[in-house]
């Protein structure tokens, strides 16, 4: 799947949240309560790569790293898309900037 067509179902997914978020709550999550949710997720990528590994055990199983993974990508996403920053040219920047300090 290319960047963008990743970037519009995320940002689908996420107004379909919003929207549930303002009936449950009256509003939809800012964008710190978004970073505080891609936080805790991103530790539970760490948690199950441990348990992989088997340096901590879990008992749960009813999400796989794949799944939890894409989840903090997806995140990430929502984040960028509300702090107006292009994911596809952040990405870029960055992977120029690692390969011209490493000299690839």
């Amino acid at each position: 799947m290319d960047i963008n067509t990743f970037n519009a179902r995320a940002q689908a997914i996420r107004e379909r949240y919003h929207a549930l978020e303002i009936k449950q709550n009256g509003q939809p999550w800012s964008v710190e309560q978004d970073a505080l949710a891609f936080l805790t997720d991103a530790a539970l990528v760490g948690r199950l790569v441990m348990d992989k590994e088997e340096s901590w055990p879990t008992s749960q199983t009813e999400t796989s790293l794949a799944y939890k993974m894409g989840e903090t990508i997806w995140w990430l996403a929502s984040i960028a898309e509300a702090e107006s920053i292009d994911l596809a040219t952040a990405m870029e920047d960055f992977l120029r900037s690692r390969e011209e300090h490493l000299g690839l």
